[in-house]
């Protein structure tokens, strides 16, 4: 790809990117409340250094709003299918307005009965699924969140994209000693992350993927005309496979490779559809004392293992996406001048004064 040039970045306070965020959607018809979900979602990925899944995603969303298939406003309401299961038909709304909503619907269930199961149907992409574990977990909850997405990757052994790069997803609450969050792509790479390399000139890893002629390949622009490849091998594929199953053939959303590209197609609704289950995570235990003292001895026990060579540090999951929110909390959240010139943009034509301040 020639000599890559590193862009020029630029540090901006969390609040100025959530407050364009918010402006640009209520520019677009998006009532207050389910635009502070949006945005915190958004954000929220960005400061965990998710930036895949940030704020660099609105241009797309809006994009689907302006071509009349995301629906800034639909009435939601849960079916009720059993006292602790409920479906929401989330009638083609933001990805991170249904799964908030699924989530709290949770909570709520499982407040009475210890556990609630939610599926929802006719969604669109929900950004990083940890927002929705960190939800229940604010809460006091453990929380499984699946959902599928459109086809980019082939089953193991094929080269036609079928499968979507579908994270899996759980999240319980920890004691002193932290949090346990992991939300895993089934994909070597996921595909926001090429779509970042290309937007910014980059090349990416050998292995992250394959060009449309099934050849291992370094360019995102051919990656993302080809398919990623599965973490794993079969491994990766068996977890696509069973989001795909949770997320779209049980709740009744697409499967099977049906769920709609965002960037791709313009024309169709994405029906994705996600699946939560969020319990009580001592229901099993005498109260939450045991819990949370049984969680940290797991917790000292995983870090306080004997390093391997080169290794300076041992890590739970989400502890390193933990230490960055802190980090961007406090010193801003790092944005290429062509993004945010980018967000600018939009937010000019939705006639919004808010831009991303910097933290000098």
């Amino acid at each position: 790809m020639g000599s890559i040039q590193t862009p020029e970045t630029v540090r901006v306070k969390p609040s100025s990117a959530g407050a364009l965020v918010r402006s640009v959607l209520l520019a677009y018809g998006v009532p207050s409340d389910n635009a502070n979900l949006v945005a915190e979602a958004l954000v929220l990925a960005d400061l965990r250094g998710v930036d895949t899944h940030g704020i660099n995603r609105l241009p797309s969303y809006i994009n689907r709003v302006e071509a009349g298939v995301l629906n800034p406003n639909p009435m939601l309401e849960f079916q009720m299918k059993t006292p602790v299961a409920a479906l929401l038909d989330a009638k083609n709304t933001f990805g991170p307005i249904a799964a908030s909503l699924a989530i709290d619907k949770g909570i709520e269930i499982a407040s009475t009965y210890g556990l609630a199961i939610i599926a929802v149907k006719h969604s669109n992409h929900y950004g990083m699924a940890s927002t929705y574990l960190s939800r229940a977990i604010d809460q006091g909850y453990a929380a499984f969140a699946f959902t599928n997405a459109s086809r980019s990757m082939p089953p193991w052994g094929a080269r036609e994209p079928l499968l979507g790069t579908s994270p899996f997803a759980v999240g319980l609450p920890g004691g002193e000693k932290g949090d346990f969050i992991l939300d895993m792509s089934p994909s070597v790479a996921a595909r926001g992350k090429i779509r970042k390399a290309a937007r910014r000139g980059e090349s990416i890893p050998e292995g992250y993927a394959l060009d449309e002629y099934g050849r291992s390949t370094t360019d995102p622009d051919a990656a993302l005309r080809g398919v990623v490849l599965p973490i794993g091998g079969p491994k990766g594929s068996g977890i696509a496979m069973m989001m795909d199953i949770f997320g779209g053939l049980l709740t009744g959303a697409a499967f099977k490779g049906d769920v709609v590209d965002m960037n791709k197609n313009m024309s169709d609704p994405q029906n994705v559809g996600h699946w939560f289950l969020v319990f009580r995570p001592e229901l099993f235990l005498d109260d939450k004392a045991e819990y949370f003292s049984r969680m940290d001895d797991l917790m000292k026990a995983v870090r306080s293992c004997e390093k391997a060579e080169g290794v300076k540090r041992i890590f739970t999951s989400g502890e390193i996406e933990a230490e960055k929110q802190i980090v961007n909390g406090r010193d801003g959240i790092e944005y290429t001048k062509g993004e945010v010139d980018t967000l600018h943009a939009l937010a000019e034509k939705a006639g919004c004064k808010e831009r991303l301040e910097s933290i000098e």
